[in-house]
């Protein structure tokens, strides 16, 4: 493995941020730590770099116990939310400088720094200073910096926040081929699930300082194992009920029933249903809703449907669509439900 986190926990003045977390990452992969504010991902990531102290567990990277050694000993690259350059320096020496701090020669410094740029595809750019650049430009000579060391270990944190829609999709691409092209092991904190989803191999979603579920992207988008994973992730519709006895199907407090593809071996209390596998038609079938709002959002239209017992969430982006007020049918014939015994 290149990355063991054991039974890591840290807490601040009583207050737990991180409980308990365990992770194994094997050799070149991308784990994505995604939750919201507060959840303890960041804490985590600090850890791992060695900006905090663990009160318990252990951290082992390339099999070298590195829980007690400090950040500067740890072989660990790292890019932090604001890029952290030196305004003072040109983009070439801002790279250099880790190599700088570990005294590498300066005709090997001068030739890791090259590839390092190369990598990121911002050669051209060795003598500009970092506030002649645009905020991507200067995402990829943060990136480069953490690269040339060639670490052991590289973490991103949040670095994309920064940026606008356009570039960051773009500097998302960027990061997911640099480091598919290097191999190179990466813990990637953020708090957007699109961001996880197409970077990561791992996902590991938090919640009050603990793993709520960790998997591959699409294991945790399609099969969530808890009620907050499927929220969190693809804002999934999670229906209370009951599982109707002897049938394959699920009766939602909605006042509609489920089709489920099969038996179910726990005592299910809730369905998760994806806004996008939910069709909409005339209201000549049952269950009839009323459109509470309709957010026209470019590719796809979401709608709020209103029951009399609560709301359903649907994104539908083919047909004409439909307007606030009317009354529709659901279909959930292309449905993937998933139960949750909570």
């Amino acid at each position: 493995m290149s990355l063991d986190l054991i039974a890591l926990s840290k807490s601040f003045a009583g207050a737990v941020a991180v409980d308990g977390v365990t992770i194994r990452l094997p050799v070149g992969q991308v784990l994505s730590l995604l939750g919201p504010s507060g959840c303890g991902k960041t804490t985590t990531l600090r850890m791992i770099a060695g900006f905090e102290e663990p009160d318990l567990g252990r951290i082992v990277v390339k099999g070298r116990d590195v829980t007690h050694l400090p950040a500067r000993r740890r072989n660990i690259g790292m890019v932090f939310q604001s890029y952290a350059l030196f305004p003072h320096l040109p983009v070439a020496d801002n790279v250099a400088f880790g190599l700088d701090m570990r005294n590498v020669p300066r005709a090997e410094s001068q030739a890791r720094v090259k590839r390092a740029l190369a990598a990121v595809r911002m050669e051209k750019f060795a003598a500009r200073m970092p506030r002649q650049l645009s905020g991507g430009q200067q995402q990829r000579i943060a990136l480069a910096r953490a690269l040339v060391i060639e670490p052991d270990l590289l973490l991103l944190d949040e670095p994309l926040s920064a940026l606008d829609l356009k570039l960051r999709e773009e500097m998302r691409d960027e990061i997911h081929r640099i480091v598919r092209e290097l191999g190179i092991t990466t813990v990637f904190v953020t708090h957007d699930q699109s961001e996880a989803l197409v970077l990561s191999d791992v996902v590991a979603v938090m919640d009050g300082g603990r793993i709520e579920q960790i998997g591959s992207p699409r294991a945790i988008y399609r099969e969530p194992r808890t009620s907050f994973v499927a929220r969190f992730i693809g804002s999934a519709n999670v229906l209370t009920g009951h599982l109707n006895p002897g049938a394959y199907s699920f009766q939602t407090k909605l006042g509609f029933s489920v089709p489920l593809p099969g038996p179910i071996p726990f005592a299910a209390t809730a369905v998760a249903l994806r806004p996008e596998d939910i069709d909409l038609g005339d209201p000549t079938e049952k269950p009839v809703a009323r459109i509470a709002r309709a957010r026209f959002l470019g590719d796809v239209t979401e709608y709020t449907l209103v029951f009399p017992t609560g709301n359903l969430t649907v994104r539908s982006g083919s047909g004409p669509g439909f307007e606030e007020g009317a009354l529709v049918s659901i279909g959930l014939g292309r449905a993937k439900p998933v139960c949750l015994s909570e």
